[in-house]
């Protein structure tokens, strides 16, 4: 009745099973325990160094040129004020002359300062 789950541990070079959850080696292609084969990672495209919340600038600077005039950068980057904002006044084209000029502010900025400024949890 007052059980508790405990979660299992693993260590840096381990992974859990993606069938049985045993803890395996992380280069096994074959789990020991159940048989399974294991699912290879995901090999997307990398946009280079991703804050500490997950938002990448390329994808941001991204954002900010096909969509900144709806403010989707703005709401990738977590200013959801901001991109209402740009939502509410799109029709005058104003928000898409600001957005490429972040578009170009967000490219030529440094990972540093991107950091900083949007890498906040």
């Amino acid at each position: 009745m007052n059980e508790v789950a405990v979660a299992p541990i693993k260590a840096s070079d381990e992974k859990f099973c993606s069938e049985c959850g045993a803890t395996i080696k992380e280069k096994a292609e074959i789990c020991p325990n159940c048989g399974v084969r294991q699912l290879a990672p995901p090999s997307g495209v990398n946009l280079g160094p991703v804050t500490a919340n997950g938002k990448n600038k390329i994808a941001a600077a991204l954002f900010a040129f096909f969509l900144g005039s709806f403010g989707a950068h703005k709401f990738y980057l977590g200013q959801v004020g901001m991109g209402i904002l740009y939502l509410l006044f799109c029709w005058t084209f104003i928000p898409s002359i600001v957005a490429f000029i972040e578009f170009i502010l967000l490219l030529v900025m440094s990972d540093e300062t991107f950091n900083r400024k949007y890498g906040r949890a």
